[in-house]
C-alpha cells in the first residue's frame, strides 16, 4: 500500500493532480487507513502512471479515459486504440506545421537585427499590420 505523498513521488504526478484524477474517476477513491490516510494499491500506482505517460505524450483527459477503459478489456482487437493514437498523431503533426509557419514569420521579421530605432523596427510593425507578414499563421 501506498500513501499520496508515496504515489507522487513514484510516478511525478503532483498530490493535487492525483486528487483531480480521482475526481475525473481516471482513477479509483483509494481506501483509507484508521487515520483517514489515503492508501494506493500497485495497480492505482501503474493506472496513475499510464496517465501520467499519456498525459506527457499530449493525450486528452477523454483520449485517456477512453484508453483506460479499453485497457480494461485485453481480449478486445486494439482498434480503438490504435485510432485514439493516431488521431492524436493528426493533431500533434497540425500543431507542428502550424509552429513551422511561426518559426518561419518570426525568422523573417527579425532578420533587421535590430540595428535601427524602435520607431523603424520591422517586428513592431509587422506586429501592428499583419499585411506586413510572408503568409498566414
Amino acid at each position: 500500500m501506498y500513501s499520496i505523498g508515496d504515489l507522487s513521488r513514484r510516478t511525478g504526478v503532483k498530490i493535487p493532480t492525483i486528487r483531480y484524477y480521482e475526481q475525473m474517476g481516471l482513477i479509483a477513491a483509494p481506501e483509507r487507513s484508521e487515520g483517514n490516510q489515503r492508501r494506493y494499491e500497485k495497480r492505482q500506482l501503474e493506472r496513475l502512471a499510464f496517465i501520467r505517460h499519456a498525459r506527457d505524450l499530449g493525450l486528452s483527459i477523454e483520449a485517456i479515459r477512453d484508453l483506460l477503459a479499453l485497457s480494461e478489456h485485453p481480449e478486445r482487437p486494439c482498434g480503438e486504440a490504435d485510432r485514439i493514437a493516431s488521431e492524436h498523431l493528426g493533431s500533434v503533426r497540425e500543431k507542428i506545421a502550424r509552429l513551422r509557419k511561426l518559426e518561419d514569420e518570426l525568422e523573417r521579421i527579425v532578420a533587421c537585427h535590430g540595428d535601427h530605432t524602435i520607431g523603424d523596427c520591422y517586428v513592431i510593425r509587422a506586429l501592428a499590420d499583419h499585411s506586413l507578414c510572408g503568409g498566414e499563421h
